[in-house]
Formats: C-alpha cells, sequence, structure tokens
C-alpha cells in the first residue's frame, strides 16, 4: 500500500503506530437490521479479541455441532482488535441453544447477546462499522493536523483502497489468486509454502525450508497452526497427493480469499491512476465511459457526457456524496465500463500480468465472480482528540466506514508512514479485514 497515491498529500502525517494493543483498535458493526426474536437461526453479537471471523465460525460450529455451512456472518474483521460483529447459527431446536450457548465463551470470544431470527446472516448484512482507533508513538498536539485531514476526507470521501490486510502478511495473496486463477498449480504451491525470507520467524523460515527440500512431513511439524491452508496443502503433499489435488485441499472460503486478492489488486491499481495520473481526472468527478455507483441502492449506471457534466456540477450527485465512479473486480459477469475508462481498467489487469480472456475462461472449481466497487468511501461521524494514559500519549480517533471499506486507508492518510502496525500483529496469518 506504501506506493499508492494519498488523496491528502498536501496535508502532513502525523506517523505513529497502530494496535500496540488490540484494545487500541475497536471495531463495531452496525447492523443492516435487527433480528425478530423468532426463527430458526440463532443471532449472536461476539466481541472477539485475537481471533479472525473464520476462528469463530469454526468454533461456533464446533461448540453448536453444525456445518461452517449453517454459521453465517455479516462481514470479516481484522484479527488483532478488540471486534464486535454478528453472527448466525442455523439451530432449529431451542433446546440445544440454552444447553450450549454458554460454551462459546472464551478468554477471547465472548457473546454479548442471543436471539432469534428466521433467516441466515449473510455476507454484507450490515449497515457500517464504527471504528475507534489510538495512533500511539505520535505527539497528541498533532490532533488538529489530524481533524484537518478527517474535515477533507468528509467532504471528498475516502479513496477506496483495498488495506494491506487483504494481501497477508507476506504481501503475496494476490500473486496467490492469479495463480490460481491460472491453475498452474505447482508455482502457487511454491509459493505458498516456500520462500522463506526474513519475515518469516524461525519456525516458519525453517518450516519453508523443509518445503524447498520436499520434505513435508518435516515442514507441517515446524508449521504454526495458525497457517491453517498452508497446514492443508502441505499435509496433502505428505500423503503423495499431486500439486493440483493439495490445492483443491485448501478451504474453499480461503481459495476465494485469494483470488479476491487478485481482484483487489487489480481495484487498487485503477483507483490508483485515477489519483495520481495527470492525464487522470480523481475520484471527485465523473468522465465519460465511466460506470457511475449509486451509494444508496448500490447500483451503477452508465456515464455519457451530459450525464458527467450534470453529476459533477455543484448542484450535481458527486458534490453530495450520492454518486462516486466505480472500478472493477474483475470477473465473470461483472458490467465493463466504455472509452478511456475501459482502457485503464484492461491496462490494470495486464500489468497483473492476467486478461480479459483469463478471466472469461476461469470456470469450476475455480471461478472468479465479477463485481463493481465504488472507489469513494464515505467516512461519518469523525472525530478525534490527543491525550495521555498508562500505556503512553495516544491520538484517539473515531469514525463510521460502510462495509467492505478499510479503517487503515483513512488511517493511511492520517500518518503518511510505511509502518502501520505494532510488530506484535505480525503473526504470520493473514489478517481479515473490516467487512
Amino acid at each position: 500500500m506504501n506506493e499508492l497515491a494519498y488523496l491528502t498529500a498536501d496535508v502532513p502525517g502525523i506517523g505513529g503506530v497502530i494496535k500496540e494493543r488490540p484494545e487500541d483498535f475497536i471495531v463495531e458493526e452496525q447492523p443492516l437490521y435487527e433480528p425478530t426474536g423468532t426463527g430458526e437461526h440463532l443471532y449472536l453479537f461476539i466481541e472477539k479479541r485475537l481471533r479472525t471471523t473464520s476462528d469463530v465460525i469454526r468454533r461456533l460450529a464446533r461448540t453448536f455441532r453444525v456445518s461452517k455451512n449453517d454459521v453465517g456472518y455479516a462481514g470479516l474483521k481484522d484479527k488483532c482488535a478488540v471486534t464486535r460483529q454478528h453472527f448466525s447459527v442455523w439451530l432449529p431446536k431451542t433446546s440445544d441453544e440454552r444447553e450450549t450457548l454458554p460454551k462459546v465463551d472464551s478468554d477471547h470470544v465472548k457473546v454479548l447477546w442471543a436471539t432469534r431470527h428466521a433467516n441466515k446472516l449473510r455476507r454484507g448484512h450490515l449497515m457500517r462499522n464504527r471504528f475507534i482507533i489510538h495512533i500511539r508513538s505520535t505527539d497528541p498536539t498533532a490532533a488538529p493536523l489530524v481533524k484537518r485531514t478527517l474535515d477533507r476526507l468528509r467532504v471528498t470521501g475516502v479513496p477506496n483502497f483495498f488495506g494491506h490486510q487483504r494481501f497477508g502478511y507476506r504481501g503475496v495473496n494476490h500473486k496467490l489468486g492469479r495463480l490460481l486463477l491460472l491453475r498452474r498449480w505447482q508455482q502457487m504451491l511454491d509459493l505458498m509454502l516456500g520462500h522463506p525470507d526474513d519475515s518469516d520467524h524461525a519456525p516458519t523460515r525453517a518450516a519453508r525450508q523443509a518445503y524447498e527440500r520436499r520434505d513435508y512431513a518435516t515442514a507441517l511439524e515446524l508449521l504454526p497452526l495458525a497457517l491453517r491452508p498452508d497446514r492443508q496443502a502441505l499435509d496433502a503433499l505428505r500423503q503423495g497427493k499431486t500439486a493440483q489435488q493439495a490445492v483443491m485441499t485448501i478451504d474453499r472460503h480461503h481459495r476465494s480469499f485469494l483470488t479476491n486478492a487478485f481482484q483487489s489488486a487489480v481495484f487498487n491499481r485503477v483507483l490508483h491512476r485515477r489519483l495520481s495520473d495527470s492525464s487522470s481526472v480523481g475520484i471527485n468527478q465523473l468522465v465519460e465511459g465511466d460506470l457511475a455507483w449509486k451509494h444508496d441502492s448500490r447500483a451503477v449506471f452508465a456515464v455519457d457526457h451530459a450525464t458527467a457534466t450534470a453529476e459533477n456540477a455543484p448542484e450535481g450527485r458527486i458534490e453530495a456524496l450520492q454518486v462516486s465512479p466505480s472500478g472493477p473486480m474483475w470477473g465473470t459477469g461483472m458490467s465493463k465500463a466504455a472509452g478511456v475508462v475501459a482502457q485503464w481498467e484492461r491496462q490494470a489487469l495486464t500489468d497483473e500480468e492476467l486478461d480479459e480472456s483469463d478471466v472469461e475462461r476461469c470456470t469450476p472449481p475455480i471461478t472468479m465472480q465479477g463485481v463493481r466497487r465504488p472507489m469513494r468511501a464515505i467516512l461519518g461521524n469523525p472525530q478525534v482528540a490527543g491525550g495521555a494514559d498508562e500505556h503512553g500519549p495516544y491520538v484517539r480517533l473515531s469514525f463510521d466506514l460502510c462495509r467492505g471499506s478499510y479503517a487503515t486507508v483513512v488511517l493511511r492518510e492520517i500518518m503518511k508512514t510505511p509502518f502501520l502496525e505494532a510488530p506484535f500483529t505480525h503473526d504470520h496469518e493473514p489478517h481479515q479485514a473490516a467487512g
């Protein structure tokens, strides 16, 4: 992310670090609707600490003795944080709820409330996320500078980049996704399981070295349990399965996460170009050929010259943050832009070493559904203050973001530093993003 353009490049950053403690990064989902209190699905509002959303899904499935497919969630949330989010479990018998619900709680997972609803909770079923964040190792008197940045972003919208969490702690998830789409099984495994470097902890580095010797049993013994998808592939190789079989052993949810990371990398390229290329128009204007995103309905519409002129005018919907240009999440069924915008989007795909024919050839079991994504995220209710506590000085900020957008992108505009997170977060498990 460090090479991506800033929207507030003229405002100095304050530096600092985030996530020195999980409590320094709090996320709470704001629901799209309230459960009715009756139905076959048990809705739970859960607070988790130092756990991924997938960890909680597995815990709920194991505790209630249901399939992971019977567990619903609204969005992925950061691991290295305190997050409060909604889950559902298909549980027709209320007796199962009474007997089992107390067993969900642990040192890292706590049920805040539980009730019933008729439908399974689906991805995207949330209105927004509320963030409360402490930036440490910075001057608390920098709060007015932070307010200046937040005030700008509140008016212009936030560049809707995918945050670094999407690409994993090694920053290669999008490359793995590309190899998966191209069905280059062995190359994908070599990148995923090999290539030891200094970013690895000693056991992980030793495991990668053992993999490169093709000593799969030793690699599996050394690899941390947190690297669950890697271990799934390694175990398949240890059993003598082919590279393709080993890849297909990886949890389907994680394979989808990797292909989505590839889509995310292409989207970031398009957005970066619109912000940084002098021949472009940025993200606060529409241009002929755009597909404009309506923030209220999440629908898109084609933009011609007359439409761009009307929407870009002071009384148009661009300035009111009701409409934004959209970018590509390349895949089958994606609506495509026209004119020069289509050229930018195809070039970004080419820069990631794929082309439209590769996307169109995606067939089961490796698929990639295409959608559009707004280039601006709406920042709501920003607040900022400086202070100090028993852990030292801080700048505290809070704000709302629509689902699917990243608080770390807002922090990047504020801090303007390549090192966002405290060292303890580098635990060798791909973090999940606020969804």
